[in-house]
């Protein structure tokens, strides 16, 4: 898991970088709201993650989880914050 988001987190800063034209992701660092679109698309990921758990469904349990992740690694990315920042927060939890 650690790869697959470092791998992700990785694609989110270069598309900060380079804002390819026809990417969701740079879309979300030059939106009109600025961050706002992402903490709104944060708020809708975990809704609809709320009603998939709602209704026992795994599939859409494991797609809507995968896009709050997504959602809060762009936030992070926006934020300036590494992986390790989140690593380090959760391995003070444990």
């Amino acid at each position: 898991m650690d790869q697959t988001l470092e791998a992700l987190f990785a694609v989110i800063e270069d598309r900060k970088e380079t804002l390819p034209e026809e990417s969701y992701t740079a879309s979300l660092f030059t939106h009109e709201k600025g961050e706002n679109a992402v903490l709104e698309k944060l708020g809708e990921e975990t809704t609809e993650l709320v009603l998939a758990a709602k209704d026992d469904d795994h599939d859409e349990i494991a797609y809507e989880a995968a896009d709050i992740v997504y959602h809060l690694l762009v936030l992070l990315s926006m934020k300036e914050m590494e992986l390790e920042d989140l690593e380090a927060e959760l391995e003070a939890r444990r």
